[in-house]
């Protein structure tokens, strides 16, 4: 059955994937956007996080709503103003949704929310589930107050459905597109110990499981929405290379060398998420790419 379904944030790479899909199924999507665009059969509303403002008709016959908004982890060094920047973009944003969902009424029956695996913090090699505890570092304390925003939705009757993100693996950039980098110019390396588990999914499998959490009712609350298969950076680093025809140099990048570069934010290379995904397999999501390998190797081929 056709949904009537509205974006924020819709305009990044999965945003963009995520629209063309469902309007592929046919649903009927809009967007919400900062500044005024056009997009093929797509209704465009404007609003503005920081101002609290929203144009409400956007919510007409809305019956739901999937919040992808959210100002870039990496974009900028981690100054304390900009990790309030962070935060707030993802809090504030689901603040201003339900506000005008609960004052136009609207018929919102499933309220999807982008999520990471930042969540869990860095744990080395535990197995991470749905159902363990957060961290107590900033990414995780970011993912927490998101979380718990996008929850207001439960108390007004909505099924609430939290995806739990790893690293997006897509031939059009994104994280990719920062990872080759430095092994096209011949000087990739594992970082830090190389040990720490990267939890990937390919954007194709991202996709889908939004697209089940729409139309599956019975998925509720959080999902990790990474693959089954997790790999070290060190593996990680090598298929990239296979991938590439590079080289992998034998010296680690050392983790002092990232801090000074990079700052706190060198925790993004280092920290280590050995997620699992068993409850989304549970609800019968088949995965299409279940090796890096398989992932890489379509990505590259599709580059060509």
């Amino acid at each position: 059955m056709a949904k009537n379904i509205l974006i924020a944030g819709a305009t990044g790479l999965i945003g963009q994937e995520l629209v063309a899909q469902l309007q592929a199924k046919g649903h009927q999507v809009s967007i919400l956007v900062r500044k005024p665009t056009q997009k093929a059969g797509v209704k465009v509303f404007l609003w503005d996080v920081d101002q609290q403002q929203i144009d409400k008709d956007a919510f007409n016959g809305i019956d739901t709503v999937i919040n992808l908004a959210g100002e870039g982890i990496a974009d900028k060094p981690w100054s304390q103003q900009r990790k309030q920047q962070i935060i707030d973009s993802r809090v504030k944003s689901t603040e201003l949704l339900f506000k005008a969902i609960k004052e136009t009424n609207a018929p919102v029956e499933t309220y999807l929310s982008a999520s990471g695996v930042g969540y869990y913090g860095d744990r080395a090699d535990e197995v991470l589930d749905e159902e363990s505890l957060p961290g107590n570092d900033f990414l995780a304390e970011c993912c927490i107050l998101w979380e718990k925003a996008a929850d207001q939705g439960i108390a007004l009757g909505i099924r609430v459905v939290k995806l739990r993100t790893g690293i997006v693996l897509s031939e059009k950039g994104g994280a990719l597109a920062t990872m080759e980098k430095p092994v096209k110019n011949f000087v990739g390396a594992a970082l830090g110990t190389g040990k720490q588990w990267m939890p990937w999914i390919h954007m194709d499998d991202l996709v889908n499981i939004y697209l089940k959490a729409i139309e599956d009712t019975l998925l509720f609350d959080a999902y990790n929405a990474t693959a089954p298969s997790p790999v070290t950076n060190t593996t990680f680093t090598k298929a990239l290379a296979k991938a590439l025809h590079r080289p992998v140099w034998p010296v680690n990048v050392p983790k002092f060398v990232l801090k000074l570069i990079l700052g706190e934010m060198s925790i993004l290379p280092l920290i280590s998420n050995n997620t699992s995904a068993q409850k989304i397999l549970n609800t019968g999501f088949q995965f299409r790419y279940l090796t890096l390998e398989n992932a890489l190797t379509a990505i590259y081929e599709q580059r060509k």
